[in-house]
């Protein structure tokens, strides 16, 4: 009979030290670190897409400027070369001008200057760069900015030298055709920002003018593999889908130097897209381009 008044308090025991169990103090996960912005650690590869501040955050950088002319606001999704080259211009430069630390981490509304300080954007000049040394060597097969390919390659590329100095004015550029290959997709301002040329993969890409290397790299969504160059205050031209690149940031080229070798890198076949941009705005190429 003792036995049996000792069960419901036994088996009240037991509850009771399942329930100090459950309200003991659990292991928690490790916390995931969700900075944004953190560099690669090659120039080249500036990836960093813009983020949204938290409400309770200070005034974004640059606030103060917002929709004056040579100033741009940081929209979802953006990048530093995106809006380096919407807006005709360098990424490096845009990082100088705006005293940027990691040009990775940039912020929706964040207002960054992207014309030159102390020049009013809507009086610029079209004095060209001028192109003075030009080098030949291809990349260095640790960058990251290249495709594999890029390592393999042990040729120097061809350089032909413009026939003409450089010129004196943004109507004066020579401009010479990028590929070989036959226009597969004209320009389009919706749909194509610039002209397509058919290819096999390795065949050359050469510069469509003198100028200077802006951005050699693959930071850019949807254009792989891609060179800017830089003509004048005005005009650049991009290269995209390349297999490898064969120069490098700041680099001096000439019109007809041998810059990539084609590919399909960001693409669905091999193939060259070509973009001329006036004042960061795509324009028609064939209306620059000379008669075949």
């Amino acid at each position: 009979m003792q036995q049996l008044l000792r069960l419901p308090l036994l088996w009240t025991s037991v509850v009771l030290l399942a329930l100090a169990g459950c309200t003991s103090t659990p292991h928690r996960a490790p916390v995931e670190d969700r900075s944004v912005g953190k560099s690669a650690g090659a120039s080249s590869s500036i990836t960093g897409t813009a983020v949204t501040p938290a409400p309770e955050s200070k005034p974004l950088p640059g606030a103060e400027n917002a929709g004056k002319p040579g100033y741009y606001t940081v929209k979802p999704g953006d990048t530093l070369i995106r809006i380096a080259m919407d807006n005709g211009q360098g990424w490096r430069d845009v990082a100088k001008w705006n005293g940027m630390d990691n040009p990775n981490l940039i912020e929706v509304g964040q207002v960054l200057r992207v014309a030159p300080p102390g020049v009013d954007p809507s009086a610029v000049t079209t004095r060209p760069l001028a192109a003075s040394k030009v080098e030949t060597r291809p990349l260095d097969s640790k960058t990251p900015a290249t495709s594999p390919a890029a390592s393999a390659a042990t040729s120097t590329p061809t350089t032909t030298a413009s026939s003409s100095p450089a010129t004196k004015d943004d109507d004066d550029i020579s401009w010479g055709w990028p590929a070989s290959g036959q226009v597969v997709a004209g320009f389009d301002e919706v749909r194509n920002k610039g002209m397509s040329f058919s290819g096999k993969a390795g065949d050359p890409v050469f510069a469509a003018a003198d100028g200077r290397v802006m951005y050699a790299g693959a930071g850019l969504r949807g254009y792989g593999n891609m060179i800017i160059i830089k003509h004048s205050t005005n005009y650049l031209t991009a290269y995209a889908h390349n297999q490898t690149l064969l120069v490098k940031e700041d680099q001096v080229v000439r019109k007809g130097q041998k810059i990539a070798e084609m590919g399909s890198s960001d693409a669905d076949q091999v193939k060259l897209h070509f973009e001329v941009r006036k004042q960061g705005k795509p324009i028609d190429p064939s209306k620059l381009l000379p008669a075949r």
